[in-house]
């Protein structure tokens, strides 16, 4: 038999660099293929049967699809793209992956050594471009400029992608170095260091619960796995606490628990808005206290909010960048969850009518009166009750992503892993693919992507992607008004009546989805929608569901026109 430990025979860089993937356990990558690392694709090509390179139609949607792996998986996902162009359009995938604390790499091909710096054909210096920092795009870049030290920072890369904040890294690749023989050897799988919070810091934090009256938890980011979820509903059950979830992280937590009062961020319910307002004490666990989740930092005064303030992160450059906590403890998200699950509670709590007041709020916001002729709350209502609960749901960014937010009830991770892929960066277009990567990731479950038709035209040809590999379980639902919904809301609110670069002009998303080879039908009332849907179950094939609104619907909680009456009325109430 070979010697298992024996260094490998000499073959070329860009071979080596499949041959580290698959020893991190990686079975599938992301990309478009570029003349830069040809090297790179022909090791794909040797090692077929141990790793599979799926060729996206853009790079944009490529490192979208790479994102949503990096959430699915807990490990970094994987996008290659050539230099220039590729990386630039690439780039949107990486700032995606840095605010939603993603795990991702990007290897960009570039221009050969003996060419660098002369500002060659789309020579970029990615060192400077993605600018690793707290405000930049990664959380390292490099270049590989040796063949023998490739396997090195790969491992690298993986160690940095998943450790602390996980986030993205991007490796540049000379052409000429990856076509360099090499015998270096793979180095081994790599696991992140899992950090446990202080204990005297717990003690702390249970003192801070007993002396409180209304408390609240803020749960969501990355780094959860199953038996952390687990954890944490075991925490807020031993305290009887309100768990809210961050800004489209709902997953976190079941949404059908008696404990659950709803997510924190864009539409949130006034009543649990107020309630966050109102704590004496708020347990921020896993997020970042973003713009979003705090609503423009309102709802948490920057930078020392009224309320007592427990943050717990895995980041120690999150803790303190933006709040003065009144606590600040370091941990990863499984150990924190579980150090909480073994604070002793007292028997009797002062809060547990506040808790199930915060829980009655929350099942009134899925009460919504009727909307004619298409009823989106209906709608998601309908996907819920006949999709399964491991349904993947994703979205890009638009008003249309409202409704989901506000009627999907996600099981909570420890159930089934991620079911919600949706961008904290606000980047359109990010649905579709990541529901393209969700379905080809797991073949077994149904993935459903809401799209605006704004959001939806910005990645809409990576409909191929998902035909050309043999997607089946997916279904898009495209929203239809005619307008980029959320700018024509904050015109309407600013600049009452004066329409401005907002309109669209949308081709027959039926039609197109067709052309893709996908089967799809237009939907224009509530009653013609569950029919539709049960027909794509059936279809054996991707299907999108074209729904037709007014332009008119605006959001969740109101209209276009309304939002025009209400700024007139307080421009004349000036």
């Amino acid at each position: 038999m070979p010697d298992a430990t024996a260094a490998p025979t000499a073959r070329l860089a860009g071979h080596a660099l499949v041959e580290a993937l698959v020893a991190q356990g990686i079975a599938t990558c992301f990309g478009v293929p570029g003349e830069s690392y040809l090297a790179v694709l022909d090791g794909f090509h040797e090692h077929r049967d141990r790793i599979r390179y799926i060729a996206c139609r853009q790079e944009g949607g490529a490192c979208f699809m790479a994102e949503a792996q990096g959430k699915l998986s807990g490990r970094p996902g994987i996008c290659f793209v050539t230099r220039g162009p590729g990386a630039t359009n690439a780039s949107i995938g990486v700032h995606t992956a840095f605010q939603d604390s993603t795990p991702l790499i990007l290897f960009v091909g570039q221009v050969a050594s003996d060419q660098r710096d002369r500002e060659a054909f789309q020579e970029i210096d990615y060192r400077q471009m993605f600018s690793p920092g707290t405000l930049g795009l990664a959380k390292w870049v490099a270049e590989v400029q040796c063949a023998d030290r490739l396997p090195e920072y790969v491992a690298r890369a993986f160690h940095v992608a998943m450790q602390g904040r996980p986030g993205p890294v991007v490796l540049a690749l000379p052409e000429d170095m990856l076509t360099t023989p090499t015998a270096a050897p793979v180095l081994p799988r790599v696991e992140p260091v899992q950090a446990w919070p202080a204990p005297g810091g717990l003690r702390e934090l249970r003192q801070m619960l007993l002396r409180a009256q209304r408390p609240i938890v803020i749960a969501g980011g990355s780094g959860w796995d199953a038996e952390g979820a687990a954890a944490l509903q075991r925490f807020a059950e031993n305290w009887q606490l309100p768990v809210a979830c961050a800004w489209r992280f709902q997953d976190t937590f079941d949404n059908r628990h008696p404990l659950y009062a709803g997510d924190v961020g864009i539409g949130t319910s006034p009543q649990l808005a107020a309630r966050v307002r109102a704590a004496d004490l708020v347990i921020a666990l896993g997020i970042r206290l973003g713009e979003m989740t705090t609503q423009g930092y309102t709802l948490l005064a920057a930078p020392r909010p009224q309320q007592k303030l427990v943050h717990i992160h895995a980041g120690a450059e999150e803790l303190g960048r933006v709040y003065a906590a009144d606590l600040l403890l370091q941990a990863s998200m499984g150990c924190a969850a579980k150090a909480l699950e073994a604070l002793a509670a007292p028997v009797v709590l002062p809060w547990a009518a506040q808790t199930e007041a915060a829980q009655a709020d929350y099942e009134a916001n899925l009460v919504a009166p009727p909307v004619q002729p298409l009823d989106m709350a209906v709608v998601v209502k309908t996907l819920q009750r006949l999709l399964p609960e491991d349904t993947v749901y994703t979205n890009g960014a638009g008003n249309f992503a409202g409704w989901l937010h506000r009627y999907c009830r996600h099981p909570g991770l420890q159930h089934h892993g991620r079911t919600q892929l949706a961008p904290t960066s606000g980047a359109m277009g990010y649905g579709l693919p990541a529901a393209v990567a969700a379905a080809l990731l797991h073949p077994a479950r149904w993935v459903l992507n809401l799209a605006g038709d704004g959001d939806f035209l910005m990645t809409g040809q990576e409909l191929a992607t998902a035909t050309g590999y043999g997607a089946k379980k997916l279904i898009s639902v495209v929203v239809d008004n005619g307008t980029y919904g959320t700018i024509r809301m904050h015109q309407e609110r600013e600049y009452p009546g004066r329409v401005s670069g907002s309109d669209l002009y949308n081709p027959d998303f039926a039609a197109l989805a067709r052309a893709y080879g996908w089967r799809a039908e237009t939907v224009a009332d509530t009653a013609a929608f569950e029919p539709a849907l049960a027909r794509a179950f059936d279809a054996g094939t991707p299907t999108l569901l074209h729904l037709k609104l007014s332009s008119d619907v605006s959001t969740s909680r109101s209209t276009l026109a309304a939002t025009r009456a209400a700024a007139l009325a307080r421009r004349g109430a000036a």
